[in-house]
């Protein structure tokens, strides 16, 4: 075990070795090997188990790493100003989709209210029981006049209005992992080596996948990532999208800069307590699994759903365009311990050194909307 990390406590090791246990199992069941897409799925979302479904606090300081919307309130403050006049001209609803811990909720409804423009209903899909605890505790806290006009969904409803929101969500979607080679690409999976988890290359057998990945058409010896989970995801967003907005914010780029010849270990990192791993057998259960997200095929998958793309830009971009100055300038500089947290919050959220320039912001439509104010200056759909 690296030294240089945070030691687990006894209590995180042996829920880590019930994950392990498991995932030996579903090797064995699954006769010696299984896909990277599988292990990642289980090992973030099993029942009881995964990283999402059990275990201690992952967002802030605390946690493992840190979401925008624990860094500040003028984040959902300001998405609440951005998508207010599509909930408007929709008449409906807001959608998250796997809410952390309920801060982004709490900070869009008490700005939506402030404005006067709450939805009809807040509605949070989330698939972790105990992640869904603390955010009904957030929200009964922080606006308990507001709780009941929010509802947890355990699936996706069959037609929706409005505004659909992810914020991190495509990035912890379990992704088919591939490694070109001189005569064809093959997917990674994971097998055992005595009691140790293991790589192994396999020929592709999904034939989209493989499309896909002979598509891509890259050097022997490059290994990356295809997200079809993604791809399923936002195709049943789109069925169940009637008329509105889909709005996803996460870290990735366009196909070019994704699949460019300097990235060709891929984008696939670990978290654990503030730190970023490369090797996603470490302390399974305990550590965070992402990859970055490719926009331009989040950008197809709409467009083969039936979605606009409506805009595509930098988060620094979105979130300067949708009025984050105005939200801070509320908070007078002369107040300097209510001040300055804030705007170096706000720093850290449009530096380009920090998350303004990795993330994106990715907006798909459905029906007539108006133009969103955060694409207004420095949409870069020309390059998706």
């Amino acid at each position: 075990m690296n030294s240089m990390l945070p030691a687990p406590t006894p209590d995180a090791i042996a829920h880590s070795q019930r994950v392990t246990a498991h995932l030996h199992a579903l090797i064995g069941d699954a006769g010696g090997w299984i896909p990277f897409s599988r292990y990642m799925d289980a090992v973030l979302y099993a029942p009881g188990l995964g990283y999402y479904a059990a275990g201690p606090t992952k967002f802030g300081a605390a946690g493992d790493f840190v979401t925008a919307p624990e860094l500040t309130p003028l984040f959902g403050r300001t998405l609440a100003q951005a998508i207010a006049p599509a909930l408007e001209e929709t008449g409906g609803g807001v959608l998250e989709l796997g809410a952390g811990s309920g801060r982004l909720a709490a900070d869009m409804l008490g700005e939506l209210d402030r404005m006067g423009r709450l939805p009809t209903h807040y509605s949070i899909l989330e698939v972790s029981a105990d992640l869904r605890q603390r955010q009904q505790a957030t929200l009964a806290r922080e606006l308990p006049h507001l709780h009941e006009r929010v509802q947890w969904l355990d699936a996706l409803p069959g037609h929706f209005k409005g505004v659909i929101l992810g914020n991190e969500v495509l990035d912890a979607l379990p992704v088919e992992l591939v490694r070109w080679t001189d005569d064809e690409p093959r997917v990674c999976g994971v097998t055992l080596d005595g009691e140790r988890l293991a790589w192994q290359d396999r020929p592709i057998a999904d034939p989209v996948l493989g499309t896909r990945a002979k598509a891509l058409d890259l050097a022997p010896g490059y290994l990356s990532e295809i997200n079809l989970a993604a791809d399923a995801l936002i195709a049943s967003l789109a069925q169940s999208l009637q008329r509105g907005l889909l709005l996803l914010i996460d870290y990735g780029f366009a196909a070019a800069e994704y699949y460019h010849p300097q990235r060709h270990m891929g984008t696939l990192r670990a978290h654990y307590r503030h730190h970023a791993l490369d090797d996603p057998f470490h302390l399974p259960g305990l550590c965070d699994l992402t990859a970055h997200v490719d926009f331009s095929a989040v950008a197809r998958a709409g467009m083969a759903a039936q979605l606009v793309v409506a805009g595509y830009t930098s988060q620094a971009g979105f979130l300067l365009n949708s009025g984050l100055t105005e939200c801070l300038m509320r908070t007078s500089p002369d107040d300097a311990a209510a001040y300055l947290p804030q705007a170096n919050a706000v720093q850290r959220l449009v530096s380009p050194a920090e998350m303004g320039e990795l993330f994106k912001v990715i907006a798909l439509t459905k029906g007539e909307l108006p133009q969103l104010a955060g694409f207004t200056r420095g949409d870069r759909q020309h390059t998706l």
